[in-house]
C-alpha cells in the first residue's frame, strides 16, 4: 500500500498532526516534525454516516483521511477514492428509489425478492391516483357538457408532472450534495415557484392555442374561453408542480424518512389533482 501521510501521535496516541511523506523527504535532517506537521488535521470519528462523509470532503478531496475513536486516538484510514466509490452507489440507486426500488435490488436479483419491495410501492400509487380520480370525478357533468375538456385533461397532468420531476431532481441533488442549508428552503420554493409559473404561462400559450382550435374544429361551447382556460390552468399546475418538487423531499427528509424514498407517487399525485383538477374546476365557474 502507497504511504501517502504520516501521522503524528502524543504520548497517549492521540492524533495531533499529519505530515505529508514528501514533506519528511524533503525536510532537513535537523528539522522537527513538529514544524513540518499538519497540526489538529481533519479526521473522520470510526461512526460517521457515510453521507455526512461524503458531505465533509466535497471541498477537500485529499487521497487518504485519517479515522479516530471518541477519544481520537488513531484507530485506521480511510482511502478517497474507496469513500467516493461507494457514494456513487449510493447516486445510482436514488433514481430508483425514487419510484420506489431499494438500492438493495440488482439484475440478478430473483423476481420474488423483487416483488416483495416493489408491490407494496405499487399499491400506495394507486392509492394516490385514487385520490387524483376521485377529484376528477366530482366534476363528471362538467366534463361530460365540455367534452374538449377530456382530451386536454393528460396534456395538463404530463406538463405538470415533467415541471415537478424537474424541480425535484434540483431538490434531491441538493440535499444529496448538502447545498440546501438551513434557511434556504423559502428560497428554493421562491425559485421553483417563478420557473414553474413562467414556463406554466409559455406553454399555457401554446397549449392555449391548441384547444381553441380543437374547440372549434370539433363546435365546443366558447372555444375561446377554453383557450383561456387552458392557458391559466397550465400556468396553475406548473406553479404548483415546482413548488411541490421542493417540498416533497422536504417532507420526508423532516419525517425522518429518505427524500428520495419514491418522491416521485407524492409528487405525481399532487400535480395531477392541481392539473386536471384545476382544469375542470375552471370549466366548471367560468363556462357552467
Amino acid at each position: 500500500m502507497q504511504m501517502v501521510y504520516a501521522y503524528v501521535l502524543n504520548d497517549e496516541d492521540r492524533l495531533v498532526g499529519v505530515t505529508a511523506m514528501r514533506d519528511l523527504l524533503f525536510a532537513e535532517a535537523n528539522d522537527l516534525i513538529k514544524n513540518i506537521m499538519v497540526a489538529e488535521p481533519f479526521y473522520f470519528e470510526e461512526d460517521t454516516d457515510l453521507k455526512e462523509a461524503t458531505r465533509a470532503v466535497l471541498q477537500r478531496h485529499y487521497p487518504v483521511y485519517p479515522v479516530c475513536d471518541e477519544e481520537r486516538r488513531l484507530v485506521g484510514q480511510l482511502r478517497g477514492y474507496a469513500l467516493f466509490e461507494q457514494q456513487t452507489v449510493e447516486l445510482t440507486a436514488q433514481a430508483g428509489r425514487m419510484v420506489g426500488i431499494e438500492k438493495e435490488e440488482h439484475l440478478s436479483t430473483p423476481w420474488l425478492t423483487c416483488l416483495k419491495m416493489r408491490h407494496p410501492w405499487l399499491q400506495l400509487n394507486l392509492l394516490t391516483a385514487f385520490v387524483a380520480g376521485a377529484v376528477v370525478g366530482l366534476f363528471e357533468d362538467t366534463i361530460a357538457q365540455v367534452v374538449a375538456l377530456a382530451a386536454f385533461l393528460p396534456v395538463l397532468a404530463g406538463q405538470a408532472g415533467n415541471t415537478g420531476c424537474q424541480s425535484l431532481a434540483v431538490t434531491l441533488r441538493a440535499i444529496t450534495l448538502n447545498e440546501l442549508k438551513p434557511g434556504m428552503e423559502k428560497a428554493a420554493v421562491r425559485k421553483e415557484s417563478i420557473l414553474g409559473l413562467i414556463n406554466g404561462l409559455m406553454v399555457g400559450v401554446t397549449a392555449g392555442v391548441a384547444m381553441l382550435a380543437y374547440a372549434m374544429v370539433n363546435g365546443s361551447l366558447e372555444p375561446l374561453m377554453l383557450a383561456v382556460i387552458v392557458l391559466v390552468a397550465m400556468a396553475g399546475s406548473c406553479l404548483a408542480a415546482g413548488i411541490s418538487g421542493v417540498l416533497v423531499p422536504l417532507a420526508l427528509r423532516r419525517f425522518g424518512a429518505d427524500p428520495a424514498t419514491a418522491s416521485t407517487i407524492f409528487l405525481t399525485t399532487a400535480t395531477d389533482v392541481f392539473s386536471m383538477g384545476g382544469l375542470v374546476a375552471l370549466a366548471t365557474v367560468l363556462i357552467l
